[in-house]
This record gives structure tokens, sequence and C-alpha cells, in this order.
């Protein structure tokens, strides 16, 4: 069972929850109540890994995708993962949902934020894992601690590459390593990221135009705690949607450590669900 921070008001668009709910589960059908008593005890004196998923991903899909990624994590001992799950299929069009969703990442950062200094006094470190727009989320919310933070990785970044100089500049100085994740054969980032940048101009004067993706170039210019390597080879054909999935055939877990090489075969000899394991060991790698 995967431990989850849920700040949705719905199961299904809609926008935030009035306080962030506790719960635990695999799938819609298990997901549960998680007690304040069980959770506290879940985070004490542990090194806690939040993760959260991206735009366009309803709770069903969020705690699926978020329960069997954590099935392939290989984290240290005293660490912990859990799973955040914030509406970012309130408004969702693909590209075009890029205008209204960061408004909602925002919102559920703060939200995390506060709940994260209410309730980790006794979490031995806190770091964050996203995927997509949910950079947005991990970055909002990192903004707003008031501890330092261990690990912020930004896999697939659905945000600017100058993020962390400019909007985020502050980050940097909050967390002891950043890491990205990023893939120049993401189509999602080549085409609609830039697409639903223009629309934002046209709505939002005051957002930049055209930028680059951090998931696809990597952060420009570089924080001085920025730990590279960052860019996965060409020649594996990473996709958007291939950080996180939900069960396709698993090939189990890969070893740490597992770093982003110049060139050569995927991991695993590319069988069914090599990336998503490949994602998680990276992490895991990053996360020690």
């Amino acid at each position: 069972m995967t431990n989850f921070l849920d700040v949705r008001a719905l199961s299904g668009g809609g926008g935030l929850s009035n306080a962030v709910q506790l719960k635990t589960g695999t799938s819609l059908s298990d997901y549960q109540d998680l007690s304040p008593a069980a959770f506290a005890s879940f985070i004490y004196g542990q090194n806690v890994l939040i993760g959260t998923h991206g735009f366009n991903v309803n709770r069903g899909d969020g705690i699926e995708h978020l329960s069997y990624w954590e099935s392939l994590l290989t984290l240290p001992d005293a660490s912990v993962f859990l799973g955040l799950l914030w509406p970012g299929d309130s408004e969702s069009l693909y590209a075009l949902s890029y205008p209204s969703e960061p408004k909602n990442a925002t919102s559920a950062g703060n939200m995390v934020a506060d709940f994260v200094n209410q309730n980790f006094g006794n979490a031995a470190s806190i770091s964050f894992v996203s995927h997509s727009l949910g950079a947005r989320v991990i970055l909002q919310a990192i903004s707003g601690v008031n501890r330092q933070v261990r690990r912020a990785i930004l896999m697939a970044g659905a945000i600017g590459d100058n993020c962390l100089t400019a909007e985020f500049a502050m980050v940097p100085t909050k967390v002891d390593e950043i890491s990205v994740l990023a893939s120049k054969e993401d189509d999602v980032l080549r085409w609609a990221f830039p697409i639903g940048d223009f629309a934002a101009e046209i709505l939002d004067h005051t957002h930049p135009w055209w930028e680059s993706a951090l998931g696809r170039f990597g952060p420009t210019p570089i924080p001085a705690n920025f730990q590279p390597p960052d860019q996965i080879p060409n020649s594996w054909n990473y996709g958007h949607g291939n950080y996180l999935q939900d069960k396709p055939p698993a090939p189990g877990p890969i070893q740490p450590p597992a770093d982003v090489p110049e060139s050569g075969d995927p991991p695993l000899t590319g069988v069914a669900g090599w990336q998503e394991a490949f994602s998680a060991a990276f992490v895991s790698t990053r996360f020690r």
C-alpha cells in the first residue's frame, strides 16, 4: 500500500480540497483514510520522498501510477515514499490546459507547504520528486517550507528551463541537491509545451513567450547545486509518458547506482516497462 497526501476535491476534474487528506491504497477500489497517528508514525525519523504526477491525471490514475512506481524504487534504510495527488486534470485540454493548470499547481504547492510546516517536524529530512507539470507543485511547495529540503528531482519538467534562476530562483538556496531527468525525444514538451506557453501569453501578458521546457533541455542557466548529467540518450526514444505509468509488464527494480549515460543501449535490454524502472532507479540513486 502507498500512503498519499491528497489535495483533490473530486476524483476527476474539480479543484482543490479544503485540507490535505491522508490516504492509503493502490487503486480507487482500496483507497481509504490513513489516520493522523498512523501517518505521524510512518514519517517519524524517516527521510521522506514526496512524489507527484503531472497534468491530465485523475485520482485513480494518480494512485495507480505512483503506487506502481513506488514498487520500482530502491530507497535506503530509514526512507519512505509518499505520493501526492493534485487536480492536474481540472481543465485539461492537453497543451491548451497549461494557461490554467499552473494556477492549480501553485495553489496545491502552497497547501502542501503549509501541511509540511505543520506536520513534518519529526521527519529526518524531506525530498521531492515530480513528473511533468508536477514540477510547479513541488517548486512552489519548496518555496514555502520552513526547513531545508534534502533533494529535489524534476522529471520531464513541464516548466521553463530558466525556472531555477528566474521564477523559482530562491529554490536552489533551500535544497541541498537538485537533479533533472530530461529527454529531447519528449514530443509533448517539444510541441505541446510551446503551444501552451503561447496560449498562456495571450491570456496573461506576464507569461514569457515561447520558452523551452526544463524536461527537454535541462536548466539554463545551471544553479550551483545542480547534479549532472540529466540528458537521456536520444536513441532511447524516451517520451513524456515513459517516466510514470500504471502496471505494464513489470521488469522489476533496477538496483542503484543508475545514472544517464552519454550513449548506449537502454537498460534491461529494452524489455517492456524498462523506462519507468529506469526513472525509478535514477531517482533512487540521486536520492541517496
